[in-house]
């Protein structure tokens, strides 16, 4: 018996996703009296069941996997910050965007280091996926908590959110910030202190 999946396999789910898409966007504008036949609109569902696939393709994958590989032979134990990693994600109250940078700190134990990019990769994965921008911030820390195993992280997320700049209050250039900590910066009150003044610092 072969239950082995193919890329066959994948190809054709890829597809039947794309249709369903397709369809539900045909029938949004045709619910608010659009002609989804005329120049403008013919091909609209289809870009937005491929722009779909591509902003939420991060729904199954383990944002840990990018920090499966270490380097301890150094021996560095200090704070570690990667500040400014852009991001864009969708906000899954009302599918609109959300978009801003994110901040890393974390202190190694052990030595036990990663690679600068995986963590903008860990923000780009757990970013492909409908989202809230404190779920985010929780993801991001537990995915290096649990990959690193490290005596403290701590997570910073700064986003403007188009469903306040687009609809509702209209709140223009207003940012939402998130702060997650795990580990040391739980507990020691002076290291959080300093490393959320170093997160927080002008570039």
């Amino acid at each position: 018996m072969n239950t082995i999946p193919t890329d066959i396999d994948a190809l054709e789910a890829e597809r039947l996703q794309r249709e369903a898409i397709m369809k539900a966007v045909h029938d949004i504008l045709v619910a608010l009296g659009e002609d989804p036949t005329r120049e403008g609109l013919s091909d609209t569902p289809l870009r937005v069941a491929k722009m779909y696939q591509e902003v939420f393709s991060g729904r199954d994958e383990d944002p840990r996997a990018h920090l499966q590989t270490v380097f301890q032979e150094d021996g560095h134990d200090d704070i570690v910050i990667v500040r400014d990693i852009l991001f864009h994600t969708m906000c899954e109250h009302h599918l609109l965007p959300f978009f801003g940078k994110v901040h890393i700190a974390y202190l190694p134990e052990g030595g036990r280091l990663t690679g600068l990019s995986k963590l903008a990769r860990v923000v780009d994965t757990v970013s492909r996926r409908p989202q809230l921008q404190e779920r985010l911030t929780d993801e991001i820390a537990d995915a290096i908590n649990d990959a690193l195993a490290p005596r403290g992280v701590m997570v910073m997320v700064e986003a403007e959110h188009m469903c306040m700049a687009m609809r509702g209050i209209k709140a223009h250039g207003s940012k939402t910030i998130t702060l997650v900590t795990r580990g040391l910066f739980d507990t020691d009150r002076d290291r959080r202190a300093e490393t959320l003044s170093l997160l927080k610092a002008p570039a």
